[in-house]
């Protein structure tokens, strides 16, 4: 038998209030988040939440996910890092490193595949995801309670709804959390894969590229650093995209744009 399930992770401001969710049909999913994260921390974090709460079972798993960077650090990029004692080709430390370790230690012995999904073209499973992972992230930026979600029968047991605490949660401690009210408002979703594919770039740059918001890291702009105006043609559906996908991250168009470079 082989368990299909699709996970997923949000981020609002990425990083900013942030969730999870990983999801089978609508009796078994779970979801949680913090307080401060970022998109590929909830996509990482939904990934081994899923490992472990299928670890009982003896079942393939089919994950489905929209983020090729997850997919790719899972199943090309993690054996090399783990060789260069989880640094990159450059020798800079991998990011994310914690989760990293937790899904490596979770999916040892497991019998899985990974299967690349577009996100926000209307996949039922990845959709009941993401909303699932926004409503985490949108409970933890209001300071609302909300269910964890069921779980997997015979699993980790369901934990009881709680409040996010303000100011607190850190990566790598999930709090249980969904909201409940307007969990399929998408003011124009973001969709990365749609304009750029990260397949080729290898493990040196590819995760960098997918984390370029990342606060310590080295595409941050600094107060001295000189700006240059750039001017960029856009047909009109290209210039909707541009500002829903701001609007989806509450961002502005410029600083969106910027976090592509």
């Amino acid at each position: 038998m082989t368990i299909t399930a699709a996970a997923d992770g949000s981020a609002l401001g990425n990083p900013g209030p942030a969730g999870w969710a990983w999801y089978v049909d609508d009796s078994c999913w779970a979801a949680g988040g913090w307080k401060h994260a970022t998109n590929n921390q909830g996509e990482l974090k939904a990934v081994l939440e899923l490992f472990r709460a299928t670890a009982h079972l003896d079942d393939d798993l089919l994950v489905l996910c929209d983020s090729q960077y997850v997919i790719n650090s899972v199943t090309k990029w993690m054996k090399g890092w783990k060789a260069k004692g989880w640094r990159k080709g450059d020798g800079k430390p991998v990011m994310n490193l914690d989760l990293l370790k937790e899904i490596d230690e979770a999916i040892a012995g497991r019998r899985y595949r990974f299967e690349w999904v577009k996100g926000h073209v209307g996949h039922p499973l990845n959709e009941a995801a993401d909303a699932r992972a926004r409503g985490a992230a949108e409970a933890f930026q209001r300071g609302r309670s909300a269910p964890a979600g069921p779980g997997f029968q015979g699993g980790p047991a369901a934990v009881e709804p709680v409040v996010p605490p303000r100011g607190s949660a850190s990566v790598g401690h999930s709090l249980p959390t969904l909201t409940t009210d307007r969990v399929t408002e998408r003011a124009g979703a973001y969709a990365h894969n749609e304009l750029f594919s990260f397949d080729d770039l290898g493990d040196d740059i590819g995760e960098d590229r997918h984390d370029l918001t990342d606060p310590h890291g080295p595409d941050v702009m600094r107060s001295e650093d000189e700006l240059h105006r750039v001017t960029l043609s856009l047909s009109t559906d290209e210039h909707r995209r541009v500002h829903q996908r701001a609007a989806a991250r509450g961002v502005t168009v410029e600083e969106y744009l910027r976090g592509l470079i």
